[in-house]
């Protein structure tokens, strides 16, 4: 007799990695936006979360602005649950649970329960995971639950939530395929995390109208950076400024990032808008900051020559990083490990960088979606870059491997960029881990 639990599996999955591997197949497509499959299950679980939830939903920014609020208010004394997607290297860590990623074996109770409830309903992959991280969250009892969208807005399974506070971060081209092709349909999209009557941060200087739009129609209350909140600083530190509350001498997040100022106004207008109900004291604000960890966004690597993580992976946020590296200081020769998606705007990402960059190293990534190294080639050559005297062009199988030739071949006092995608980075972060385990 089949395990009810598993009735509609193939087999019984055994492990965590059993389980991703099953439901990934589960669906016939990767991703289908909609709320009507995952909202039934969720029914049928009962799911609801206790204590204060926030969405955070934007093209750039969204994992800064939830570190920084889980950071901030654990420091405070809180227990926070913090779900973000996707993940660097292990699934464990889109759930945080009080600082801790969740352990195999309470995902794996997680996945069961959405599993016995879906019944005959087809989940996609981050649908049925996104449950089960909302299951278990619910179960932890926590005071404050953040939860990073993961694609847009209106339509993806983080919105079955009906939030206390949403942010949306800054808004620009991404995911046309689903969101569209200009920044006022995917604000559109973006807006719909914001609630009747409830405080709707937006940290975009420059919202779209559509946006703005959304949030009146639904009588949210809208917060819009530079006229609600603001910040500013000099080369020592910085101060907000709210509706009704000033917050000054803060140094800098440890977050690095010349947009960092931005995220973090964003979570103080946030945190300023639900004082009544969560209040943080000013030394929890200093100590979040302080002590706030981000890997891959803009995240340096000890020793020679330098390497920097970054998972830069559109045009938008390939310009923060061509600002970030501009504020890195002198550095002879500059190597790129770059691998990227396919569907990206592959060509608008080289040109925010490419004057910076003397020598690209191309490589492919796993998955049906990447662009293999040899089309990256392709891509340069319309940026009018191409392999000559002083400038290295060549392939890659993975990013370790690339990353390695240029180690191998770089100078002590040059830099190495390793961008493009998450997936570009997390294989570079798992060499790293298992060459650290084994030594």
């Amino acid at each position: 007799m089949p395990d009810p639990a598993t009735s509609n599996l193939t087999r019984t999955p055994e492990s965590l990695a059993d389980w991703l591997a099953l439901i990934e197949r589960l669906h016939p497509r990767s991703i289908e936006l909609g709320l009507e499959r995952v909202r039934a299950v969720a029914q049928r679980m009962q799911l609801a979360l206790p204590g204060i939830v926030i969405t955070v939903a934007g093209t750039n920014g969204k994992g800064s602005t939830c570190a920084m609020l889980e950071s901030i208010l654990r420091s405070a004394g809180y227990r926070v649950c913090l779900y973000t997607s996707p993940h660097l290297v292990q699934f464990n860590e889109r759930a945080r649970i009080d600082g801790v990623d969740a352990g195999d074996a309470a995902l794996i109770e997680a996945l069961e329960a959405v599993e016995r409830a879906r019944g005959e309903t087809s989940l996609t992959y981050f649908e049925f995971t996104t449950l089960a991280i909302l299951w278990l969250f619910a179960r932890s009892e926590p005071d404050v639950t953040i939860l990073e969208v993961g694609l847009g807005g209106r339509l993806d399974a983080v919105n079955l939530i009906d939030a206390d506070c949403a942010i949306v971060t800054c808004i620009d081209i991404d995911h046309v395929d689903f969101l569209g092709g200009t920044r006022e349909k995917i604000g559109w999209e973006k807006a719909h995390v914001y609630r009747t009557g409830r405080p709707a941060i937006c940290s975009d200087p420059v919202p779209p109208q559509s946006l703005i739009d959304h949030a009146r129609e639904i009588d949210a209350d809208l917060w819009l950076f530079g006229r609600d909140f603001n910040y500013s600083g000099d080369r020592q530190q910085w101060s907000y400024g709210g509706r009704a509350l000033r917050r000054a001498g803060f140094a800098y997040p440890a977050l690095r990032g010349a947009n960092q100022l931005l995220n973090a106004a964003g979570v103080l207008a946030a945190l300023e808008a639900l004082r009544e109900r969560l209040p943080v004291p000013q030394q929890a604000i200093r100590q979040g900051f302080a002590t706030v960890e981000l890997p891959g966004r803009f995240q340096s690597l000890p020793g020679q020559p330098a390497i920097v993580l970054d998972v830069a992976h559109n045009p938008h946020a390939a310009a923060h990083l061509a600002e970030n590296l501009d504020n890195m200081g002198f550095h002879p020769q500059t190597w790129a490990v770059f691998g990227a998606m396919g569907d990206k705007d592959i060509v608008a990402m080289i040109r925010a960088l490419g004057d910076r960059i003397d020598h690209w190293l191309l490589t492919d990534l796993p998955g049906p979606r990447a662009a293999r190294a040899h089309e990256l080639v392709a891509r340069l050559s319309e940026c009018g870059i191409s392999a000559g005297p002083k400038h290295l062009v060549e392939c890659h199988p993975s990013p370790r491997e690339a990353l390695a030739s240029a180690t191998g071949r770089a100078d002590p006092s040059d830099r190495i960029i390793v961008f493009g995608s998450f997936l570009t980075v997390a294989d570079v972060l798992e060499s790293r881990r298992r060459s650290a385990r084994t030594h």
